[in-house]
């Protein structure tokens, strides 16, 4: 009276069941691995946008710099959340190094009065 049958379904559900938490952990692991992922790029841009916003700052205090010196390029430095490092002034052109948010940018330009390219 005993049937094979439900010999054989009764160890399928018996390994079933052992395997079951297995799934969980691996599911687990992998949100986990995909949070840290998330994280990182996060942070990545994040440094990345202070960069450009660094490097967009240097290029203004630049600009203002050939144009009103280095009173003009610290103005625009410190309306500009930075702080004017360096000021090299040959003629016209200018090289300005600013930090801003601990990140060090460095920019050039040059004044053209009459508007030449």
């Amino acid at each position: 009276m005993f049937h094979v049958g439900s010999v054989v379904e009764a160890r399928e559900r018996a390994v079933w069941r052992g395997e079951r938490g297995s799934v969980s952990i691996l599911v687990a692991v992998a949100l986990l691995v995909a949070a840290l992922c998330g994280y990182g790029l996060a942070r990545l841009a994040a440094t990345e946008a202070q960069v450009a916003a660094a490097q967009a700052a240097a290029d203004a205090t630049a600009l203002a710099g050939a144009e009103d010196g280095r009173v003009g390029a610290e103005d625009i430095a410190n309306r500009n959340g930075a702080r004017l490092v360096s000021f090299l002034q040959d003629d016209l052109d200018v090289e300005v190094t600013i930090v801003r948010n601990r990140i060090t940018a460095t920019a050039r330009a040059r004044w053209d009065p009459m508007g030449h390219d």
